[in-house]
């Protein structure tokens, strides 16, 4: 007998979805019985992207400005006609990694708490109607940070978590969760385009890992997956680490 759909009827939003992992939640989530609403860039092609794809509606939108955030999030309502799961993830990828001093680490945190209160206050509405709320953060990636920028990273991770327990103390009396998942090394195009020009970073990070490799998009959707669905239903302030364990120092 087949397994039941663990999300049969379940409505998300889903950021920075034309590739990478955003785009791998999206494919899990509608494998499992989702209707997605794909939100990226313009530039990104994403609605031509899920155009023959059943279950995913493409939506191209400005994804870096919380003014705009508003009007998303009534879009997502109209097109889904309910909203259950909030995946945020947003483009903030500094055009070079950032060093141990952390220098322009504080705009990025700032700028990524913002864009995620503004979506998630927004959503808040329609989150309260739905009979299993879920809101889950993504993290930056291990290749927003240099080799030697652990304290940075470290701190990325903190801040994160943070906005997360403050969420789920928000809304966890209207039955919604809040969670983080925090990736570490992910092949994704982002983190390819930086390898490609910094192989040492490259090796760093699978040194740095116990599964001593780079993980997969697909690694932290299946996480994902398990924070939107009813086995977590009793889960919310806290983050999972996707990183493949962190290899002894």
């Amino acid at each position: 007998m087949a397994e039941p759909l663990r999300l049969y009827g379940m409505k998300a939003l889903v950021t920075s979805a034309a590739g990478g992992v955003g785009e791998a939640v999206a494919r899990t989530l509608i494998k499992h019985g989702a209707e997605v609403l794909a939100v990226d860039s313009s530039r990104s092609g994403v609605e031509q992207h899920f155009a023959s794809v059943r279950g995913i509606h493409g939506l191209a939108a400005e994804l870096n400005e919380p003014e705009s955030i508003p009007a998303l999030v009534e879009e997502a309502f109209e097109r889904l006609g309910a909203l259950d799961i909030l995946v945020n993830e947003f483009p903030l990828n500094p055009d070079v990694p950032i060093g141990e001093d952390g220098s322009g680490l504080d705009e990025l945190l700032r700028k990524r708490a913002e864009l995620i209160m503004a979506l998630c206050r927004s959503a808040l509405p329609y989150l309260k109607k739905s009979p299993a709320g879920r809101i889950i953060n993504i993290g930056f990636l291990r290749s927003v940070f240099a080799a030697g920028a652990r304290e940075a990273s470290q701190r990325a991770e903190q801040d994160l978590a943070a906005i997360s327990r403050a969420l789920a103390a928000e809304t966890g009396s209207f039955g919604i969760t809040a969670n983080h998942v925090q990736p570490g090394a992910i092949m994704t195009p982002e983190s390819r385009a930086v390898f490609r020009k910094d192989k040492a970073l490259r090796d760093f990070c699978i040194s740095s890992s116990a599964a001593k490799r780079l993980g997969e998009p697909v690694d932290v959707a299946k996480v994902v997956l398990f924070l939107a669905s009813d086995d977590a239903v009793f889960v919310s302030g806290t983050g999972v680490a996707v990183d493949g364990g962190r290899a002894a120092d």
